[in-house]
């Protein structure tokens, strides 16, 4: 099994592939200071596999790299920072309250 991962600038996404085929992607936009990552989708079929994983991690370690912080709006990204501690310095700071 050949797994790639890509960011495809064009389509805001990392996109993961597997053997050829698409399996999933993790949509991002910029946020002027942080990367905002609202929404990640692995195929049904290719679920159970890590690869959503693969390519969270292969996601935060770029933002790490660019000195970018992120904010995790999907569940997915807050919940493998949550279990992932080491990432957790990439979290943008919460606005204050009113």
């Amino acid at each position: 099994m050949t797994i790639e991962i890509t960011d495809n600038s064009v389509l805001s996404r990392y996109e993961i592939t597997v053997d050829g085929v698409l399996g999933g992607f993790a949509e991002y936009h910029d946020d002027g200071s942080s990367i905002v990552f609202p929404h990640t989708l692995i195929d049904p079929s290719m679920r159970g596999r890590g690869l959503a994983a693969q390519l969270v991690r292969r996601a935060l370690d770029d933002a790490s790299a660019a000195n970018r912080t992120v904010v995790a709006q999907c569940w997915y990204v807050a919940q493998f920072i949550d279990e992932h501690p080491d990432y957790a310095h990439l979290l943008a700071p919460s606005p204050p309250q009113a």
